[in-house]
C-alpha cells in the first residue's frame, strides 16, 4: 500500500450499529452529511441499491475527489459543502430522505496527514481547517486572539479547566508556528505525566472553533429531522460530551411534544461500540450513536 493511500485509510466506527438503527432497505433515499472516504455509505447503498437518490455531503476536498472516484459512474450527487450549508440548499429544493446519517468529528487522513495540522502528535503547520477554502486557521486563532478570547475558546470547546494558565503560557510565546510547538507549550501547564497528553483537550477546542462545528450541528439537527420523510430514520455518530450533548438535546425536544412530537428515539442511551471493534478501530472507543425515526401523520 503507498503512503498516500495508507493517509487516506479511514476506518468508519459504527457501521453495523448504524445499519441496524437506519435499516436501510431497496429503493431508499439516502442523505449522508459527513460522507468522508464513503465507508458508511457503501454499507447503505448496498442496502438500499437506489444511488440516484443518495446525496453524500462533505465540505473537504480530498474526501469529494476520494468520493467521486469511488462512487464514479453511479449516478449519486456530490455536494463539496459544509453540512449546514448542503443542508439549507437541500431544505430549499423541497427534498426528503428515508435515510440521513451524520458521523461528526475528524476522520483518520485528518490526523495522519501531518500536513493538515490536526494531529498533536505529527509535527505540523497550525491548520486544522477541514474545509481548505476557508481563510480561519488555528494559526490565526493561536496567534492573533486575545489571550481572554483564547481562554474562552479553551475553557468552552475543550472543557481545559486550566484554559486561563494554558492562554496565558500561549499568548506569552507567540508565534506559535507548528502543532508540535503548541502541544510543548500546552504541557507547561500540566507538569508530569498524563495517560492522554494534556494539549488534547486545546486541540479540540482549537479544531471547534476554526470550524465553528457546535454551531453547525446545533443550527442543522433541526433541520435534518425537517428533511426526514414519514417512517424516515436518521441516525447521529458523535466523539464527545459537547456534540452528543446536543444530539440528545434536539432529539429529546422534537420527541416530547405529545401530538407535537415529530420523530420517536430509538436509542434509550448511546450506542457505543463493542471492545472487537476497538481493538480493530481505536478511533471507535469514544464514538456515539444515536437514532430516531419521523413518525407518520
Amino acid at each position: 500500500m503507498h503512503q498516500k493511500d495508507q493517509n487516506n485509510t479511514h476506518i468508519p466506527v459504527l457501521v453495523e450499529e448504524a445499519l441496524q438503527y437506519l435499516s436501510p432497505q431497496k429503493g431508499d433515499s439516502y442523505l449522508d452529511l459527513t460522507a468522508g472516504y464513503g465507508g458508511h455509505a457503501e454499507a447503505v447503498l448496498e442496502c438500499t441499491n437506489n444511488p440516484r437518490q443518495a446525496v453524500l455531503v462533505d465540505r473537504d476536498q480530498n474526501a469529494v475527489e476520494n468520493l467521486e472516484a469511488k462512487f464514479k459512474g453511479r449516478g449519486i450527487r456530490v455536494l463539496n459543502k459544509d453540512f449546514l450549508q448542503a443542508t439549507q440548499e437541500l431544505m430549499a429544493e423541497a427534498g426528503k430522505f428515508d435515510v440521513i446519517l451524520a458521523d461528526l468529528g475528524v476522520s483518520s487522513p485528518h490526523l495522519n496527514i501531518a500536513s493538515r495540522g490536526f494531529s498533536l502528535g505529527a509535527d505540523g503547520p497550525l491548520d486544522m481547517r477541514m474545509d481548505q477554502r476557508q481563510t480561519l486557521t488555528a494559526g490565526v486563532i493561536i496567534n492573533t486572539y486575545p489571550e481572554a478570547k483564547l481562554a474562552e475558546i479553551l475553557e468552552r470547546y475543550g472543557e481545559e479547566p486550566k484554559a486561563r494558565k494554558v492562554a496565558k503560557i500561549i499568548a506569552a510565546n507567540r508565534p506559535v508556528e507548528t502543532t508540535t510547538q503548541l502541544a510543548h507549550l500546552v504541557a507547561r501547564a500540566w507538569p508530569g505525566h498524563s495517560k492522554v497528553h494534556p494539549a488534547t483537550r486545546t486541540f479540540q477546542a482549537i479544531r471547534i472553533a476554526v470550524n465553528d462545528e457546535l454551531e453547525q450541528i446545533r443550527q442543522g439537527l433541526p433541520l435534518w429531522i425537517d428533511l426526514l420523510s414519514p417512517g424516515g430514520r436518521i441516525a447521529i455518530i458523535s466523539f464527545h460530551s459537547l456534540e452528543d450533548r446536543l444530539v440528545k438535546q434536539a432529539f429529546l425536544d422534537a420527541s416530547g411534544g405529545g401530538y407535537d412530537a415529530t420523530i420517536q428515539i430509538l436509542t434509550k442511551h448511546p450506542v457505543t461500540a463493542g471492545e472487537q471493534e476497538i481493538v480493530f478501530n481505536p478511533r471507535a472507543r469514544s464514538a456515539k450513536l444515536r437514532a430516531a425515526a419521523k413518525i407518520n401523520k
